[in-house]
């Protein structure tokens, strides 16, 4: 049996920063305050400098030297960019994954999106944001693809940020569960070409929520 490997220090610290950069408690352009993070966290500046370049790696944090950590602030461009790459990479797994998908593993899918339905209806975004990308990653791995695996990972991260933001935008909740609810849909019927088509629009349609917040 693979033992379970529990998070080290930085990465549980890595993930606290994902969090307050997602939610705005650390905004782009922003300088990373070691000290003061250091005392709130209760940890030194090694765990949190590893933490810093696990982000820096990932694109969410830019490392200068002699001046520290600042977060990232790309432009609309680059973030475009990233959904364009990301809906074909996303289409390719929903297709894949609606090719394979057994009853069993839809069932799993289907309880994942009866979370994204409870966390709607309670209007929490953050949670909604943090089973969305449960969801994603699960359609991902049942695509059982490596390579692609390793391609769209590099990408989940700074992407998750964008899409927290855009659910910021008048309406954008609502379209982005429904949108679910379509692709729960195609998989339920093994659709794979829908599923394919609703998730690259999935992406469009965040990518140009996000448009209009950087506006």
């Amino acid at each position: 049996m693979k033992a379970i490997r529990k998070k080290t220090l930085h990465e549980e610290i890595a993930e606290n920063l994902r969090k307050m950069i997602m939610t705005g408690e650390l905004k782009e352009g922003d300088k990373i305050k070691e000290d003061r993070l250091c005392a709130s966290m209760g940890i030194s500046k090694t765990p949190l400098r590893e933490a810093l370049r696990v982000l820096s790696v990932e694109g969410l944090v830019r490392l200068v030297p002699n001046r520290g950590a600042y977060v990232s602030k790309p432009t609309f461009k680059s973030i475009k960019e990233m959904f364009d790459v990301m809906s074909v990479l996303e289409g390719v797994c929903a297709r894949t994954a609606a090719e394979k998908m057994t009853d069993r593993a839809f069932q799993h899918l289907e309880a994942l999106h009866g979370v994204l339905e409870e966390k709607f209806r309670q209007r929490d975004q953050e949670a909604y944001i943090r089973h969305n990308n449960r969801y994603h990653a699960y359609v991902q791995k049942l695509a059982g693809n490596h390579t692609l695996n390793q391609i769209v990972n590099g990408l989940r991260q700074q992407i998750l940020l964008y899409r927290f933001q855009s659910l910021n935008l008048k309406g954008r909740f609502e379209d982005s569960i429904l949108e679910h609810r379509q692709l729960l849909e195609a998989f339920r019927r093994r659709d794979a070409e829908k599923a394919e088509s609703l998730m690259k629009s999935h992406l469009k349609n965040q990518c140009d929520a996000m448009a209009q917040l950087k506006q």
